[in-house]
This record gives C-alpha cells, structure tokens and sequence, in this order.
C-alpha cells in the first residue's frame, strides 16, 4: 500500500501500463483538497453523537433489563440478539423500503396521522435528514450489543452494597451515579471507544442509502470517500 501510494493509477493502468512514479503528489493533493476536511469534521461529528446516542440507549437498556424479572428479560435479551445478528444488508433492505419516498411505511404512517406533507417527502434527499435516517440505523444496530455488556457489568455490582446505600438514604439516581456507574466504568469506556471506532469507520449503512437516493458528495463519510477516491 505504501508503495503503491507513491505511484499514479488511471485509465491505462487498468490495461496493463506500467504506474508512473509521482512521490508525495497523490498525499500532496489530498491534503490540500478542502472536501477531504469536510469529510473528515462530518464523520467526526457523525461518529461522536452516534456513539453517544448508542451507549446512552444501551445504557438505560441495561438498566431496565436489570430491572426486569427473569421472564420478560430473557425476552428483551433475545429480541436484542436477533436485530444484533441481522446481515446488514438485509436489514438496510427493510429500512431502506421503511423510508422509502414512493411506498415507504414511514411516510404512509405520517399521512395516517394527518402529516400530509409527508406524502411523497424523500428523507434521503436532504443531508440532515439523511444522517438522522442513518444514526436510526447504526443506533439500532448497536443498542443490542452496548446493553448486553453493560448489563454484563451491572451483573458483578453487589446487591450488599446497593442495599446498604439505599438504607442510608440514597436515591436512585444517586445510587446509580456514585456507586454503580463508577463500578462499571471499565465496561463503559471499552463499549463506549468500541463504538467511536466502528462509527467512524462506517460505510455499508452509508454507501447503501446513498444509492437509495441521498446525494453523495454531501453524505460522504471517510469510508465512502475512500472507496470513491479508490473506483472514481
């Protein structure tokens, strides 16, 4: 990759010609290129609020199957692993048809409430609405995996301690902020930079909507962007 890096691809590369050695041009006018910024603050700030949004879900996910008695959450648990087990591919199918501008459930479901404007609107269009259709996504992708670690944890806070917290006056929120988010720290900054990796490197979500209909050079992420500089 270093190698070939240093060197000029195009059209007659592609038949056989040999690749002309250009040094540091390809990185110099890659640096240069003032879309690359672009792309790179987009899917930073993309990458922050999805995760963010992820792990708080999760988080309180978490909470509520701690909550539950064994039953209903071992019913939330496989619901969870069923959406966290889906291709990606065939789960962008359904979401992707959800939203869909012509037949989609979306829109059909906001006419039903009287939204009328929603009738024929193309979610995917506007890049605003096409990145909130994708953190949807990725959030609900996820969730599954983010509450199942976090509830992993809640798992080893001792009950003994909780207890005697609660007979000294704690609340919840105040035992859940002093005592069990501090135990479970650990979970939370391994699920939380997992999350900041996988976002940023997003790009099946993405380079699926964008040929359902968003507009490519203003939804490009640094996954897209790279597979369009590497087939453009």
């Amino acid at each position: 990759q270093v190698v070939t890096s240093f060197r000029q691809y195009g059209l007659m590369q592609q038949f056989g010609a040999p690749a002309p050695f250009v040094g540091l041009e390809n990185y110099a006018s890659l640096v240069t290129d003032p879309y690359l910024w672009t792309v790179v603050v987009r899917s930073i700030v993309f990458c922050v609020v999805t995760a963010a949004v992820t792990v708080a879900i999760g988080g309180a996910m978490a909470v509520l199957m701690n909550a539950l008695t064994t039953w209903p959450r071992i019913v939330l648990q496989v619901a969870l692993l069923v959406a966290w087990a889906m291709p990606v591919v065939a789960a962008m199918t359904v979401w992707i048809w959800i939203v869909d501008w012509r037949r989609g459930l979306l829109n059909w479901a906001l006419v039903q409430l009287g939204v009328d404007e929603a009738q024929g609107h193309n979610w995917l269009a506007q890049p605003l609405s096409f990145f909130v259709v994708a953190s949807v996504i990725i959030v609900w992708m996820s969730v599954p995996f983010v509450a199942l670690s976090i509830y992993a944890g809640l798992t080893q806070v001792s009950t003994e301690v909780l207890e005697a917290a609660s007979l000294d006056g704690a609340t919840g929120l105040q035992r859940l902020r002093y005592i069990i988010v501090p135990i479970i720290a650990p979970v939370l900054s391994i699920v939380m930079l997992l999350q900041l990796i996988w976002d940023l490197r997003v790009f099946t979500q993405i380079k699926l909507l964008q040929d359902a209909g968003g507009v490519t050079n203003e939804t490009n992420l640094l996954g897209t962007y790279v597979y369009q500089l590497g087939t453009g």
